[in-house]
């Protein structure tokens, strides 16, 4: 009866043990869950152990295996404002802003550990690629993607060639936009290119470099600015003095239209006089003929009302003017 009490508590002591260690086990955090958009890398006594990009629920030793988790999303970095010289030695100010994510976390766990530490090493090469590419070419290629605007510039132009040669001779600057060859576009993919052969050992796939702000440094800003004026004003200069000669060109021109319609206009009005006066004669000449003395009569009294009402006073010798005032039959 003894050895049958003694059998059952031992029974119970071993399931209390193995309850307390259960229980330990699962305290202790056996699971962990990779979310969706999330990896991991599992290493055990700081060794590499295995990796986890899919997302779920997980089985690890507790106290001897670490997880690590990383994003598996995009990532953007934005650089820090870097003075680069073009190829003409022109220094510029040039900000970035690029896109990278984790491919190979196990290289990256190895490599970097921490997306800090990553962030600061993309920040060393994507600052020196960009620096790399940015001093072997011109400004023009680097802020144009295109030459669009020396077509826009060319169909704009409402101008003859005649007229477009005058105002480049009156014109001291060349104002014509330089042609490019690649353009930022072309030089975006060659830093991504030259920054993508240091990356790989990371186990980063950086997506894109793009410049985000390009600007002169400040010592050549304002001296870019005052040639930039000079030439505009001398471009608009030439423009006026183009414009005030076709001004004065057309003003010739609209003048002698002006006299020549005036001659015109004179001459058929001479011309319309002329008949009108010869049209008056005639009449005037057959009126007289029907009745000499009547046609005597009237001149005379249209004559007496233009010139004696302009003056006060008549005093003259000859009265053969005033025969129809003063004379018997005048008054009838």
């Amino acid at each position: 009866m003894a050895d049958k009490v003694k059998g059952k508590k031992s029974f119970y002591i071993i399931l209390l043990v193995l309850a307390v260690c259960v229980i330990a086990f699962f305290a202790a955090g056996p699971f962990y869950i990779i979310d969706e958009g999330n990896q991991a890398v599992v290493t055990r006594f700081g060794q590499f152990a295995a990796t986890r990009t899919a997302a779920g629920l997980y089985l690890r030793i507790p106290a001897i295996d670490m997880v690590t988790i990383y994003p598996r999303k995009t990532l953007s970095l934005d650089g820090d404002n870097a003075r680069i010289p073009t190829k003409e030695n022109q220094f510029i100010i040039v900000d970035t802003t690029s896109r990278w994510r984790i491919t190979d976390p196990a290289k990256f766990y190895q490599s970097l550990r921490t997306i800090d530490e990553a962030n600061k090493k993309l920040s060393d090469i994507i600052d020196s690629s960009t620096r790399t590419i940015i001093t072997r070419n011109r400004l023009s290629e680097i802020v144009r993607s295109s030459n669009i605007i020396n077509e826009q510039s060319r169909s704009s132009q409402s101008v003859s060639d005649e007229e477009a040669a005058e105002i480049q001779s009156l014109v001291n600057v060349n104002t014509q936009n330089e042609v490019v060859a690649k353009g930022r576009a072309k030089l975006c993919e060659e830093m991504l290119a030259e920054a993508r052969r240091m990356v790989v050992e990371y186990g980063i796939e950086l997506i894109d470099i793009v410049p985000r702000q390009i600007k002169y440094s400040d010592e050549l800003t304002e001296s870019v600015y005052s040639r930039m004026i000079k030439e505009r004003n001398q471009v608009a200069q030439a423009y006026r003095s183009l414009g005030e000669g076709k001004k004065a060109e057309w003003l010739g021109k609209l003048e002698n239209e002006r006299r020549t319609i005036e001659s015109e206009a004179y001459r058929i009005s001479e011309e319309t006089k002329g008949k009108a006066d010869a049209e008056a004669a005639a009449i005037y000449n057959e009126a007289y003929n029907q009745d000499p003395a009547f046609y005597e009569f009237w001149k005379s009294l249209e004559s007496y009302k233009q010139t004696i009402g302009q003056f006060d006073a008549t005093l003259s010798t000859n009265m053969d003017y005033f025969k129809y005032l003063y004379g018997a039959e005048g008054r009838r």
